[in-house]
């Protein structure tokens, strides 16, 4: 089981974890707030978790990028 978890925690894309650092609330409850409401509301959920990853791997890149156009 800990292989299990260690596994989704290095390859997942850190959502709830960033949401839980951001709003200093615990990792687990909005995990299982995601869980849960991907069963009430059919999915939705998901697509705003993917949408979210999307955004903090889209300014990752832009972080690393260098945006200086007079760079050279």
């Amino acid at each position: 089981m800990q292989q299990l978890q260690q596994f989704f925690e290095k390859y997942a894309f850190g959502v709830c974890t960033r949401l839980g650092e951001k709003l200093n609330i615990p990792t687990s409850s909005i995990r299982l707030f995601f869980i849960y409401a991907s069963f009430l509301a059919v999915g939705s959920p998901v697509i705003l978790y993917l949408f979210l990853a999307f955004i903090m791997n889209f300014r990752k890149h832009l972080r690393r990028r260098n945006n200086s156009v007079w760079y050279y």
